[in-house]
């Protein structure tokens, strides 16, 4: 396969579909498929890079027994609980990301869904950042009706955030309390409610080549408009925690596949950049269009915000959020 020249097809409009033997992205050049990947991302996205910034408005006692994950109350891990933050530390945290020139800036909520007075407090916070900042805004809070997905497109959220984490054939060794056709029908909520829609999921779950490229391709079939790919960093205590960690250049491979199956998608850096070089400078060289990004990490071998901007800066890319650009 020239995958150089697949690259110039997709540029011009080829889009790659599951009836595409695609198993020759498994075991081609890694060099080319990133360089590939590359050109894609420069024509289709351009070198604007999207940094997104996260709160954890509500912590623990998930009910969902997702294997990777510290907040089910299934595991013994002794994460940090709590109930839906004060709205004054969720403005305080929108006002210092806008400050620092991020580009939207998302609450995220552990459960299967948010409802009640939690929920009524999640838009009350999105009506006053809309009101009092420019930032866009997104939110991640489980299984949602299309009447609060509307409460808060009109509270000012303008993408919503819900991972299918796996293919379709490898959910269910993953979580068995809720299903795949759950996260799906959820996705086309979010697309009915003309939100930008965020899904993408977690490598390294013991998962097969095959099934990362049925991911990149359900995701392609949905439309979805920002793709975050983490790495799974085991959690210890969790059924998954004894796994090996991935090599940087599965996590590359992974992403610049991902770029050619979802040419116009944000390919968004997400858990595991710390296994990559310069916390995720190759992956902006193998497709990569996005990221997560923040100051909630202190240790050396994590990114903040100025490391993230000063990076990508020395790549060329812009980091300019448009609401600083009129």
């Amino acid at each position: 396969m020239d995958l150089i020249r697949l690259a110039k097809e997709i540029i011009e409009g080829r889009r790659l579909k599951r009836s595409d033997d695609l198993s020759f992205f498994i075991d081609c050049s890694l060099d080319e498929l990133c360089r590939g990947a590359d050109m894609i991302r420069e024509a289709v996205i351009g070198d604007k890079v999207d940094l997104c910034a996260i709160i954890n408005g509500r912590s623990g006692r998930c009910p969902e027994d997702c294997r990777y994950c510290a907040q089910s109350a299934h595991y013994s891990t002794g994460c940090e609980e709590y109930d839906f933050l004060p709205e004054e530390v969720i403005l305080d945290a929108c006002r210092l990301h806008q400050s620092e020139g991020v580009d939207r800036f998302s609450i995220v909520t552990s459960g299967r869904t948010l409802e009640g007075e939690a929920f009524e407090k999640a838009v009350s916070a999105y009506e006053r950042m809309r009101k009092e900042c420019r930032i866009d805004l997104c939110a991640s809070m489980g299984f949602l009706s299309e009447e609060q997905l509307g409460r808060l497109h009109r509270a000012g959220v303008t993408s919503y955030h819900h991972n299918i984490e796996t293919s379709r054939r490898n959910f269910p060794n993953i979580c068995t309390t809720h299903t795949y056709d759950m996260k799906i029908e959820m996705l086309r909520k979010v697309k009915a409610e003309g939100m930008c829609a965020c899904s993408g999921g977690i490598i390294g779950m013991g998962e097969t080549w095959e099934d990362r490229l049925d991911m990149a391709l359900s995701l392609a079939e949905l439309g979805i408009d920002s793709i975050p790919i983490n790495a799974l960093m085991p959690i210890p205590d969790t059924p998954l925690g004894n796994l090996p960690l991935l090599c940087e250049d599965d996590i590359l491979r992974t992403i610049a596949f991902f770029r050619y199956i979802n040419p116009a998608a944000n390919i968004r850096l997400a858990a595991g950049r710390a296994l990559l070089t310069n916390d995720g400078e190759t992956a902006f060289k193998a497709g990569a269009s996005a990221t997560i990004t923040g100051n909630m990490l202190t240790t050396a071998a994590c990114a903040t915000i100025k490391s993230d901007k000063a990076m990508l800066e020395k790549l060329g890319r812009d980091v300019t959020p448009e609401y600083e650009k009129g």
